[in-house]
């Protein structure tokens, strides 16, 4: 039996105003999102892709087209309910980790828990579960200073997923790695995806990442021109 998608759009579009002109940031755009897989948004500066994931995301509300989620067309919630969604359903890695500074690591996964209202009794081992499932346990108590730009991203990917979202959106989480440290991240995004069975909707312009993706939209001038799928 077919799965039905997890997020699915109609006639996505986003226009924005700027000098006077109008940027048709997005045009027409139909895709379908599987849960339990990860998807890749790519495509140069300037192609759509952050937009997109903002939309999907619900951060953002596009200017024409609906966004399902689960079935529920999110376009027409209220902000009060989109931000529960949010809260809830959804977790984000963002290409600044955006971690606190004078918080260890342990601290800044804890902290997150308590912003989502997480059961206080359980956040303590939720807390070390999901820094020992990427790989930090024995880097609990150390600060982001202390570590490396790709552990900073572990942290900032623990902390996303600690309240056990259906959807990671992740927008250029390895931009500001070296290779060897973006593909760590990455085996943490393909490990979410295979255990857990999470489903992680990313961007990146980084042809390394590509063939760890289960599908591959290549968006350009704000459309998509190529969907390469591999599930």
């Amino acid at each position: 039996m077919a799965t039905s998608p997890i997020i699915r759009t109609e006639g996505l579009c986003r226009d924005f105003e700027t000098g006077g002109e109008v940027v048709h940031a997005l045009k027409d755009v139909n895709i379908t999102i599987q849960p339990g897989t990860l998807t890749i948004l790519r495509g140069r500066s300037g192609s759509g892709k952050t937009t997109l994931i903002n939309l999907l995301g619900a951060l953002d509300r596009p200017t024409k087209g609906r966004i399902f989620f689960n079935d529920s067309d999110i376009t027409k919630m209220s902000e009060s309910n989109r931000d529960d969604l949010r809260k809830t359903d959804m977790g984000f890695v963002f290409q600044s980790v955006a971690l606190i500074s004078l918080m260890s690591a342990y601290e800044n996964v804890e902290f997150g828990l308590r912003i989502s209202e997480y059961d206080k009794k359980l956040r303590k081992a939720r807390t070390e579960e999901c820094l020992s499932f990427v790989g930090l346990s024995k880097r609990m108590g150390h600060r982001p200073h202390e570590l490396s730009g790709g552990e900073q991203q572990r942290v900032a990917i623990a902390r996303a997923i600690a309240h056990n979202p259906k959807v990671l959106f992740a927008d250029e989480p390895t931009a500001e790695l070296d290779t060897g440290m973006g593909l760590q991240v990455m085996k943490v995004f393909r490990d979410l995806v295979e255990k857990e069975g999470v489903t992680i909707v990313m961007t990146t312009h980084d042809p390394n990442m590509m063939e760890l993706g289960d599908r591959v939209y290549t968006l350009e001038d704000g459309e998509i021109i190529d969907c390469d799928e591999r599930i």
